[in-house]
């Protein structure tokens, strides 16, 4: 069976076409025909090396990749789902060793797996499962309130996008950055007031809230150029672990959004499926590579300014 992975560590040239043993769905379990896989910044950590810890608990090859899309083909013993074999579905992987969603057949449980949303393509859905979720954790890790303010950083990007229109869709208001290029993008995601990104976004938001912001979701990893922004007692969530400066900051609370917290959480990959469905949400892919050219689709994503996913396509 074919699959996306590196024998050896390194950068986008090490990806290439590999043989991993088939695998059928166990007790709990949903098999999908993976017809598309999004590729993420987190996935050239696991091409390069940087999580070479958590991948050899097998030998090589090791396959990257968070999201997958298809149809489902096979439905293990005991699986608590309303799902059938032969539906379209996305799904959310963690992965490890040979266990990423570069590959053309993928087992994961039950509660990883949602109906994937009517009208989509494959290569649609696929940019939602780990994406939307992580955003949709960020905001509930912040807990914020209707009516509340809320800064995002990196908001032209395809975290900052779901992360925007979630807020939007729980009815706070929205303060992004982005580049001048951007700026209708980004007002088309939901931001209220759009200001320039940078070193110094902090300043820029205080410009329009001078008390500061309730909270922030730190998609550009700015950390303590951003925090400035944030009023004493607000909010700030990382999604590369950041959790303040030593001895914290005027009261603000730091988490760190790690999405596997989010991995079995079906009922709200579901609810991130109806609310594509009804507009709230959009999906936005920035092409589609079939799976010979994975390199070069982990190639665009490092150079830099990709609005929405690449995917990789196992048609």
């Amino acid at each position: 069976m074919r699959a996306v992975g590196v024998i050896e560590y390194g950068g986008p040239e090490a990806l290439q076409l590999v043989d991993v043993p088939e695998q059928h769905a166990g007790e709990g379990q949903i098999r999908l025909r993976v017809y598309a896989a999004a590729v993420n910044p987190t996935d050239t950590l696991a091409r390069d090396g940087s999580r070479a810890e958590q991948q050899k608990v097998d030998p090589p090859p090791y396959v990257p990749g968070m999201d997958a899309a298809g149809v489902i083909d096979e439905i293990g013993p005991g699986a608590d789902t309303n799902l059938q074999v032969g539906e379209r579905a996305m799904a959310i992987v963690l992965p490890r060793g040979s266990h990423g969603a570069y590959r053309e057949s993928l087992v994961v449980p039950a509660a990883s797996v949602a109906r994937a949303p009517a009208g989509s393509s494959h290569a649609e859905a696929a940019t939602l499962p780990m994406n939307g979720l992580t955003a949709r954790l960020s905001l509930d890790l912040m807990g914020l309130a209707p009516g509340q303010v809320l800064a995002v950083t990196g908001a032209a990007g395809a975290y900052g996008g779901y992360v925007m229109q979630l807020a939007k869709a729980d009815g706070l208001t929205v303060v992004a950055d982005a580049s001048e290029a951007d700026r209708a993008l980004v007002e088309g995601l939901g931001a209220d007031i759009v200001v320039p990104r940078g070193d110094g976004v902090a300043a820029e938001i205080r410009r329009h809230f001078p008390d500061g912001v309730d909270a922030m979701a730190d998609g550009a990893v700015q950390n303590h150029l951003a925090v400035g922004a944030v009023r004493d007692g607000g909010a700030f969530t990382s999604v590369r672990g950041w959790t303040g400066p030593e001895g914290g900051a005027r009261g603000i609370s730091f988490t760190a959004t790690f999405v596997r917290d989010y991995a079995r959480e079906q009922a709200r990959l579901d609810r991130l499926r109806q609310q594509v469905e009804s507009g709230a949400v959009t999906l936005r892919v920035a092409e589609v590579y079939p799976a010979v050219r994975a390199a070069d689709a982990h190639r665009r994503l490092e150079a830099g300014g990709t609005r929405g996913r690449c995917v990789i396509s196992f048609d």
